[in-house]
């Protein structure tokens, strides 16, 4: 699977078991509902997930897509097993601290000229 939408890339690896998310801009209600039927399907597939989410000049979420990503994260509170964040600006550090009590995955934050760290990170134990 690949998509590919304004402001939102994602690309399946390890045979869906991984996610590679590229964001860019500022996220919309309308790139989640293209995004998660995608997370719905995979987790349906394999029972949990890895993402890898790279943030490249992203600035955010809009009102609607910040609470469509929290209902997100509360549906598949158990569903996300390792959550790699990688980017360069403080609050993107911060955002890995928050997802926490969202989620029992394990969150890491990697910066952007770690990237390939957070790769071997997320792909580490699964055959890609």
């Amino acid at each position: 699977m690949s998509l590919d939408v304004k402001g939102l890339a994602i690309v399946e690896r390890a045979q869906g078991k991984i996610l590679e998310v590229m964001l860019t801009g500022k996220l919309k209600k309308s790139d989640y509902e293209a995004f998660v039927p995608e997370i719905n399907r995979l987790v349906k597939k394999h029972g949990k997930l890895r993402i890898l989410v790279m943030m490249e000049d992203f600035h955010g979420w809009s009102a609607g897509a910040l609470w469509a990503d929290v209902k997100l994260d509360l549906k598949h509170f158990n569903h996300i097993e390792r959550l790699a964040l990688v980017g360069d600006k403080k609050w993107q550090a911060g955002m890995a601290v928050f997802c926490k009590p969202f989620t029992t995955a394990t969150v890491r934050y990697f910066k952007t000229a770690d990237q390939d760290e957070a790769h071997r990170w997320i792909e580490e134990g699964i055959e890609v």
